[in-house]
């Protein structure tokens, strides 16, 4: 059953509308979840987390398993739930309409029912929360106020009566808790201080984050403008969207240069010509289907460019 869950599978496609039958075997619904989760993106919670920790061991701090591990389970878990709040505001809103050309949502598309994708969400806040209890003993006051504003604001993200998803502020919200919360926090996790250098390249990593909520809202502009929905494509218009985009992918190299010195940043280069190459890739692209695939990689060049800066901070190679 498990190789059945996690074997690879193509959001463009999506499943059948039609509710799960009872009758039939647990994997198509366990399946169904997996995507209302939205697993490409998932990373975009992990990256973060190690790209810190990774930080944290090149200024002299000792590694500590525990925590790195308890952050990591608490990142991932709010994600995930807000996500599936996402999933289920923007379904009772009408945003994820008939027309929509993203993945798949569980709840538009009859797969779980609202109640049901409400519990998965607060059930996955749930587990961040008891895992931020242990966060807490270790780091003290500044992660629990890290831990309520990060399940606040995931909440927040797409529920409530002004939902920060309709709004221009959804790449900035991006920004802030993939970024500098995420890469802090779990910076401060390891060596109970924070670093400008550490802000600053949490920034770094929270700008490749913002630009895959960009790909996700270029997408969506005209269903979006339908469902009410002003996001930042919106504000700055289709066209400088894409510029936009190409700025945040390319942004992370001279500020990781700055705050970390051009030698400093080592094989982390070498992912400047595939963010280049996707920046390009993006402008001749129309807002429609094909940017699920942009959406894909924008997030593997986070991972790339995550992994490859940690390699480098973790083994002290430098170019």
């Amino acid at each position: 059953m498990l190789c059945a869950i996690l074997q690879p599978f193509d959001p463009e496609a999506g499943l059948s509308p039609a509710p799960p039958d009872a009758s039939q075997s647990t994997t198509p619904q366990l399946q169904a979840w997996w995507i209302g989760v939205r697993p490409k993106t998932l990373t975009l919670a992990v990256v973060p987390v190690v790209v810190g920790s990774a930080m944290a061991w090149h200024d002299g701090g000792a590694f500590s398993a525990l925590p790195f591990a308890v952050t990591l389970v608490c990142a991932l878990s709010i994600q995930a739930g807000t996500n599936l709040f996402n999933d289920v505001y923007d379904a009772a809103r009408g945003t994820d309409a008939a027309d929509r050309v993203g993945p798949t949502r569980i709840t538009a598309a009859g797969l779980a029912s609202p109640r049901q994708v409400k519990r998965g969400a607060w059930l996955a806040f749930g587990l961040a929360f008891i895992g931020g209890l242990y966060l807490v003993a270790v780091g003290g006051w500044p992660i629990l106020l890290i831990g309520l504003a990060s399940l606040t604001a995931g909440w927040a993200y797409s529920g409530g009566p002004r939902p920060l998803s309709h709004t221009a502020w959804g790449e900035v919200f991006v920004v802030v808790f993939f970024g500098l919360v995420a890469v802090g926090g779990s910076y401060y996790l390891q060596r109970g201080t924070l670093t400008s250098a550490a802000l600053g390249v949490g920034l770094a990593m929270g700008l490749h984050a913002a630009a895959v909520l960009l790909v996700n809202n270029l997408r969506d502009h005209a269903s979006d403008r339908r469902a009410g929905r002003r996001t930042l494509v919106h504000v700055t218009r289709p066209a400088r969207a894409y510029w936009l985009y190409g700025l945040l992918l390319l942004g992370p190299f001279p500020l990781l240069a700055l705050v970390l010195h051009p030698q400093g940043i080592g094989a982390a280069w070498l992912a400047l010509p595939v963010c280049l190459w996707l920046a390009w890739r993006c402008t001749r692209l129309p807002p429609s289907r094909q940017m699920n695939s942009q959406l894909a990689l924008t997030a593997f060049a986070q991972v790339l460019l995550g992994a490859l800066l940690s390699i480098t901070l973790l083994t002290g190679v430098t170019a």
